[in-house]
């Protein structure tokens, strides 16, 4: 049987898998090291179910997870930039997720629909990440869906602050290096 995914809306987790890249500049810090790393986001994120770890040959996972990673970042910016999505090769993606739709208690009384995807490939245990990709892609207000604006941040986020101004993925580390950097550059020009 499948994992199943129990996500109604993921957009978070999606963009926290673009995030497990670290840095823009080389050498960056990329957390998907191994396919061991890949199963242990897949778990954390709620994508792929505690009891099932797919074994694939060494590094076929981790390959996909980062091409499949690639692949929604560059959409994303291109929505985020209002170009033309290019969705065909996102498509072929979603294609090979085969999952089947499954009626569970979550609690006492209240039922949730689930999909549950096989696990025979690699294509098939990011499926979901896939889908939920396309989702964000379809339905998500780009107008607070951001880019952190520290430098070489390649960190996304969905904005969800009150006045919609949010710049930084992190005040505390973004934020501040750019107040700081702001800061000396006033100095400096007095």
């Amino acid at each position: 049987m499948g994992a199943p995914m129990v996500k109604t809306s993921g957009h978070d987790a999606v963009l926290e898998f673009l995030n497990t890249v670290l840095a823009e500049s080389k050498p960056y810090g990329d957390l998907l090291q191994s396919d061991d790393d890949v199963v242990l986001w897949l778990k954390k994120s709620g994508f792929l179910s505690d009891c099932l770890s797919p074994r694939f040959e060494p590094g076929e996972l981790v390959a996909g997870a980062r091409s499949l990673r690639e692949l929604l970042r560059e959409l994303i910016a291109q929505r985020k930039a209002g170009e033309k999505v290019e969705f065909a090769r996102l498509n072929t993606r979603l294609a090979h997720g085969n999952y089947t739709m499954e009626l569970v208690e979550v609690e006492q009384g209240r039922l949730q629909a689930i999909r549950r995807f096989s696990q025979d490939t690699v294509e098939q245990v990011l499926a979901p990440v896939a889908l939920v990709g396309a989702d964000l892609l379809a339905q998500a207000d780009f107008k607070l869906v951001r880019k952190c604006e520290g430098d070489e941040c390649p960190r996304w986020f969905y904005d969800r602050t009150k006045a919609h101004r949010r710049r930084w993925c992190n005040m505390a580390v973004c934020g501040n290096r750019q107040k700081a950097a702001r800061f000396r550059t006033r100095m400096k020009a007095d």
